[in-house]
């Protein structure tokens, strides 16, 4: 194994020269830093990245805990993320929490145990005890997503309730009057705030929201299937489903198909989160389209600055309406920003 002794040789500088060269350090010369590049490639040295944390108390690593790997949006999230972090110099660690509080708590202990830079968190439910310990500890954290009320850290989320608002007139104004929707768990922030603007949508025209039209869904497909199911199930079916969640959008979709229906000519079919599947299926989804990827990128560059040292504020960044053909064929086709 190749030590910082060897490069020190090879370069014909001391180990005190070579040290500061890979560490930056302002004092070194140009010309003694290039010998130790070359030395390093000839040699294939690799610095200790161990060693070097514990003399910097900096490991290079944030962590990102997300809420379900196999949700499409949480993917886009994660890989923002990872590429922003690699712009400024840090590795990430992911854990899934998998809509689960145990696992949760879980990852974000493992990941301050590994004494991680900064940590990135989409809450479950907010009942996440080692999240709230988290939140009030040394290590910095930027709430992604999702958020806990009440708790002092800065929260990187989209804002999706005129994007429902104009959802709902859009649906409205293509004659449908029964709209139901599949809510996530009450216990998220996502899952309420959706909800609210929903019903706050309908009130602007006068209609209600049944509870025999609310389904209580857990963000998973087999979740909006069986809401659909209810939903179909009942002497006056809705005239849409709006699923807040693009698995259980596709559960909605199974379902539907299941009874022989289509979609929009049956039953129309709206979703929150926009997912490249839904401009493909048959017929396309209209969809509430979060900025995925910009809200990764934000949220790393949130965290970074707390590790500096600097003060990060939230970001709230607009979704908006893509309006597709399955809630039915408007005037014309185009984009609600």
């Amino acid at each position: 194994m190749v030590s910082i002794k060897d490069v020190a040789e090879s370069a014909g500088l001391s180990v005190a020269t070579v040290s500061r060269a890979l560490n930056g350090h302002p004092s070194v010369s140009d010309d003694a830093r290039e010998r130790v590049q070359a030395a390093t490639d000839s040699l294939g040295y690799r610095p200790n990245v161990v060693a070097r944390s514990l003399r910097t108390h900096r490991t290079g690593t944030i962590g990102l805990v997300i809420s379900d790997v196999l949700n499409p949006y949480f993917t886009e999230l994660a890989r923002a993320v990872e590429e922003e972090a690699r712009e400024l110099g840090y590795s990430v660690i992911i854990g899934n929490a998998d809509e689960r509080a145990d696992l949760e708590d879980h990852h974000v202990r493992g990941l301050l145990d590994r004494r991680i830079d900064g940590l990135l968190v989409s809450p479950a439910d907010g009942r996440s005890p080692m999240t709230l310990e988290a939140a009030t500890g040394p290590t910095p954290v930027v709430f992604v997503d999702r958020w806990i009320p009440g708790v002092d850290v800065p929260v990187v989320r989209s804002d999706g309730r005129t994007a429902i608002a104009d959802l709902v007139d859009h649906l409205h104004s293509l004659g449908h009057r029964r709209l139901a929707i599949i809510a996530g768990p009450a216990a998220t922030t996502t899952g309420r705030e959706r909800v609210d603007a929903f019903r706050a949508g309908l009130a602007v025209h006068g209609l209600a929201l049944p509870e025999e039209y609310v389904g209580s869904g857990d963000f998973q497909a087999e979740s909006g299937r069986a809401c659909t199911e209810r939903f179909l199930n009942l002497p006056e079916p809705p005239d849409v489903i709006f699923a807040t969640d693009n698995l259980m959008a596709l559960g909605a979709l199974d379902a539907i198909g299941a009874r022989g229906l289509r979609v929009p000519r049956d039953i129309a079919l709206a979703a929150f989160d926009d997912i490249p599947w839904f401009s493909h299926t048959d017929p396309p989804i209209t969809t509430i389209a979060q900025p995925t990827a910009e809200l990764g990128r934000v949220a790393v560059r949130a965290l970074a600055d707390l590790i500096a040292g600097s003060p990060a504020s939230s970001t709230v960044l607009p979704a908006h309406l893509v309006v597709r053909r399955s809630c039915g064929e408007p005037a014309q086709q185009g984009s609600h920003t």
